[in-house]
């Protein structure tokens, strides 16, 4: 059952990135990817994280503009993908690149000789 759910995550993860893509515009000032998707063994619901690179105002658009599209993301991936139920979407920002560029910035600093900074 676990490899079931596994293959459906992945499967619901690439319809729904290609589904948002190409239904909503963020603008060129925002980055939006889907990260990981997490389906409940019931099929009724699904946790949707995704992430947002780009200018602090339009990064905080974007959850807000997915929530308004959502019944409109549901109805195209029930096109797209035959699951028993079309499950519920919830979007959750995901900030794991944003904190690991921040991580890979501090290593950068830590590692210019002392003095070089300004």
């Amino acid at each position: 059952m676990k490899h079931r759910l596994e293959r459906v995550n992945e499967v619901i993860k690439r319809e729904l990135s290609e589904i948002i893509s190409r239904e909503i515009d963020f603008s060129a000032q925002v980055l939006v990817t889907v990260q990981a998707v997490d389906i409940t063994a019931d099929l009724r619901h699904c946790d949707v994280f995704v992430s947002a690179i780009g200018k602090e105002e339009k990064r905080s658009r974007v959850l807000n503009e997915l929530d308004e599209h959502r019944t409109t993301l549901q109805r195209e991936l029930a096109r797209r993908v035959v699951l028993k139920y079309t499950p519920q979407l919830h979007f959750k920002l995901d900030s794991s690149i944003e904190r690991g560029s921040r991580v890979l910035d501090i290593m950068r600093r830590l590692e210019e000789p002392p003095g070089n900074s300004e």
